[in-house]
């Protein structure tokens, strides 16, 4: 079994690869900084590859998934998040945002597939942030909401071919990305509650694999009621922060 993992030098991705080595399992580690994929290597040599490369470099991601023969399970986890201040608008954030989260992960669907056979697991990662519209977060969040929708779809169409596309929908996560944050983050947990949440919806075969649960549960009620409803919810937690 061989597993490819994007976003692996820290974060959930990096989690995911020690876990999934943990079992003896084939594990291909990729990312931008070949140092940082060599400290994940290090920790189970046998079991873990490298591949670095920039997944916004169309070519580059195409070259490097080339070396790979066949590809049981593709999990993109790489992602990158901006805030949005609507003082000074900054148009460019959202290319930038999009560039990684949404087209940098498109460019890995499409140098995986040809590796991808019946029976294997297509699993991206968006976030529980596509649910409301919650301030600050335009960039990042209608880039998640972009990638949840995308999976939904790329779900009918590739089951036909036998493979199984699921979606990772986390809340806050301790990762150096949210360490970066100035603001509340309710219900954070690690990388290894992470990771494993994610690894046994992937073991269930799981549309959505949604965590942790009751924060993801309240976000998907907020996420049903009236949209006037819910930008009152979004305005009085920006009030809060």
């Amino acid at each position: 079994m061989s597993i490819l993992i994007t976003g692996a030098s820290s974060g959930i991705g990096r989690q995911l690869a020690l876990d999934y080595a943990e079992k003896s399992e084939r594990v291909i580690v990729c990312g931008r900084n070949q140092s940082a994929l060599e400290e994940v290597q290090s920790e189970y040599s046998e079991f873990i590859d490298t591949l670095a490369f920039d997944i916004t470099d169309k070519n580059a991601t195409i070259e490097a998934l080339n070396t790979v023969e066949t590809l049981n399970s593709v999990i993109l986890c790489a992602g990158v998040c901006e805030y949005l201040d609507t003082n000074s608008f900054d148009a460019d954030m959202f290319e930038r945002v999009f560039r990684v989260n949404v087209f940098g992960t498109m460019n890995c669907v499409e140098a995986a597939l040809p590796k991808m056979g019946q029976g294997s697991k297509l699993v991206i990662v968006d976030s529980l942030a596509r649910l409301l519209p919650f301030t600050k977060a335009q960039a990042y969040g209608g880039s998640k909401a972009a990638m949840h929708y995308i999976t939904r779809s790329l779900e009918v169409d590739l089951k036909k071919r036998g493979i199984r596309v699921q979606s990772v929908s986390p809340g806050f996560v301790k990762t150096p990305m949210t360490d970066a944050n100035d603001f509340e983050m309710p219900m954070r947990v690690t990388v290894e509650t992470a990771s494993k949440a994610i690894i046994n919806g992937i073991d269930k075969n799981k549309r959505d694999i949604a965590f942790p649960k009751l924060f993801s549960g309240m976000l998907k009620f907020m996420g049903l009621l009236p949209e006037g409803m819910q930008v009152k919810l979004s305005e009085y937690m920006a009030r809060k922060q």
